[in-house]
């Protein structure tokens, strides 16, 4: 678990979490034990889980409860990992193999699936119908949004209203059930807990928005992928609708994704979503859901949660990694 100065009001709160993880890696059988300590010993960043807890930090409540969500928070985004990265057959995650790689899809998906009733089954032990609703709406927008770019793969012709929607269900929305649950279940008035819920829509916008610029704009070592990827295996994103606007560009994706095994007309395509205008507007883009994330804080109370949370739109819109 990283160190980082937005988990400082939390990170007591997140080691629990981080323990709990452990801890149901070590009493299961054998090979299931396996699978999960491979799984919970890749360095994870927290931020879902961390938002949670910050969330929950404005009222006074039983603690034990918001740290079993935010476990069941992350939970839920690494067994969505498990399963986006066998489906798309990839053999690193975070610089580690694969469980898919290592032990097969069968067993990827299993433990997927073991890791997605788990969460569940924590999140059913706050005993909060509101919050089990919501977080069994979550699951459901994950998987719509991995179908939905499945469905588009390859597709030139995608709005930009098609691909909101998809990063929401993809990204945003776990970002906002974080968020959400973590007010809800310290006892927040609506209006407090309304606020988060809009703070973490926002804040996952901007994260998958400023994940999709650095695709073009990273490097291998800071994406953990080539450069193009999301190009490459026909996953159009914001550079690439908002260079598109340009006939030349609009004539050379849709040339590369009719012929994605021509890896000179990808490269073209890459080059030019690259250009330096089209990457400034990708980045105001993710800019303006992250003022609408400070925006909704403006009405909390001032507190080092409050604090953290700001920091942590600053962190999301300059991130590197």
């Amino acid at each position: 678990m990283q160190s980082v100065s937005f988990y400082e009001p939390v990170m007591d709160r997140l080691v629990n979490v981080n323990s709990s993880l452990t801890e149901m890696a070590e009493r299961k059988h054998p090979f299931l034990a396996q699978l999960l300590d491979h799984t919970f010993s890749t360095p994870g960043k927290y931020i879902r889980p961390a938002i949670t807890l910050l969330a929950s930090n404005f009222y006074a409540h039983d603690e034990r409860i918001t740290e079993k969500m935010a476990t069941g928070v992350e939970l839920l985004h690494i067994a969505s990992l498990i399963h986006d990265d066998t489906v798309d057959g990839a053999a690193l995650r975070r610089g580690k193999l694969t469980i898919s790689s290592l032990w097969g899809p069968k067993a990827a998906v299993l433990a997927g699936d073991y890791i997605f009733a788990a969460s569940a089954t924590l999140v059913c032990d706050t005993g909060n119908i509101r919050v089990i609703r919501r977080f069994a709406e979550t699951i459901m927008e994950l998987s719509s949004g991995e179908l939905q770019e499945m469905a588009e793969t390859y597709n030139p012709e995608q709005s930009m209203e098609s691909y909101l929607e998809r990063i929401y269900n993809k990204t945003a929305s776990l970002f906002t059930t974080a968020a959400e649950s973590g007010a809800i279940l310290s006892g927040a008035p609506d209006a407090c807990s309304e606020a988060l819920r809009s703070y973490g829509h926002n804040l996952g916008m901007a994260f998958q928005v400023v994940d999709d610029i650095l695709d073009f704009d990273g490097t291998e070592e800071e994406t953990g992928k080539p450069i193009g990827s999301d190009l490459a295996n026909g996953v159009v994103t914001l550079p690439t609708l908002i260079a598109m606007k340009q006939k030349n560009c609009c004539d050379a994706v849709t040339r590369a994704l009719k012929h994605p095994e021509d890896s000179e007309l990808m490269q073209e395509a890459v080059s030019i979503i690259q250009d330096d205008t089209v990457l400034e507007e990708s980045y105001e883009f993710a800019g303006r859901y992250c003022v609408k994330a400070l925006s909704d804080l403006k009405g909390l109370p001032p507190s080092p949660s409050r604090d953290s949370l700001e920091e942590l739109v600053s962190h999301v819109k300059v991130r590197r990694s």
